[in-house]
Order: C-alpha cells, then structure tokens, then sequence
C-alpha cells in the first residue's frame, strides 16, 4: 500500500533511479513484486545503492558473492543481466546523456496519461513497450522483455496506470514534470 500510495507511476528521472527500477522489475519477472519490495533494501545494498559505474565493473567473484546474499533472489541469470545491463547502460549515457533522455523519447519525453475504469483494461504490454524492449535487447540488455518494460514505465511514471477512480490517479497526473 505505501508504495502504491507514495511512488508506484511518479514519474523519476535519476539515472540511478530508473536503474534501480529496471533491475527490481527484472528481478521480479515470475514472482509478485510484493516479494522483490520485502527485498529491496537488501538489493540497495548488496548492489551498492544501484550506482551504475559501481555495478558495471562487478566481476565473477562478486557475483557468485550475490548468489550467496539470501536477501536477494539468488537466480545467477537475474543476476548476471544486472550487471551486463549495467554496461550497456553506461554505454547508452555516452550515446543519449542519460538513461532518462532515452526511455522517456518512447512516449515523446511527458508520461502518457491512461484512463483505464477496471484492472482488466491495464494491458500487460504496449507498443511503447514493445519498442523500448526489442531497442534494449539489441543495445546488449537482458531480462527486458515487453511485459517487464511495461512494468518499468508504470513504476517510473513513464505511463500513469493508476485507475481513474484511485485518488493517485490525479495526483500523479499533476505531479510537475521535472529532469
């Protein structure tokens, strides 16, 4: 609930912010995220706070370290594309600037306002989404699949899918649009 209430769809624009996002969801892929939120922490820590430069140059050793960390999920596939996103990550900052300059031009730089009534409307995957997945994969990403880039833009505010009803609906919506 509190994160739902106080940051599920606002939109973010920290590099590290959003690479926090992109490996907590891919992290998630076939578990609840309720799951990956109990685990957080322990992921800010054990990946030193998500700092990309840092995670990139992990190495063998540090990541069979992870594998033994019974904080995290300890998947050597979800793990090892954490860092390999990573340095595909710094290799897009040469390219764009930032991560942020590249996942917000799938939805023309400001989020895209949904009006979903009813759960059942929220798609699992969009276009957008299905862009920004098959562009990652080809820049070297993994665990990016369409589902989970969907996933990425709702959490980072890229879509606001709050339904209209929910109070937050209104409030993200309003929330200023700052880089």
């Amino acid at each position: 609930m509190s994160y739902h209430d106080n940051e599920w769809g606002v939109p973010l624009h920290k590099d590290r912010d959003l690479f926090e996002f992109l490996i907590l969801e891919g992290a998630q892929a076939g578990l609840s995220w309720e799951t990956v939120l109990r685990k957080r922490d322990n992921y800010r820590a054990a990946f030193d706070d998500f700092q990309v430069t840092q995670v990139a140059a992990y190495n063998e050793r540090r990541i069979s370290q992870l594998l033994t960390n019974p904080g995290l999920i300890r998947n050597r596939l979800k793990i090892e594309a954490s860092v390999q996103n990573a340095r595909a990550l710094l290799t897009m900052q040469e390219e764009f600037g930032s991560f942020d300059a590249y996942v917000w031009q799938f939805v023309g730089g400001s989020p895209k306002q949904n009006r979903w009534k009813s759960l059942k409307e929220v798609p699992a995957s969009t276009p957008e989404s299905d862009a920004l997945s098959k562009d990652l994969r080809r820049r070297g990403f993994s665990f990016v699949g369409s589902t989970i880039c969907y996933a990425f833009m709702q959490a980072v505010g890229i879509v606001n899918d709050h339904l209209v009803h929910c109070f937050r609906h209104k409030e993200v919506r309003e929330t200023r649009f700052r880089r």
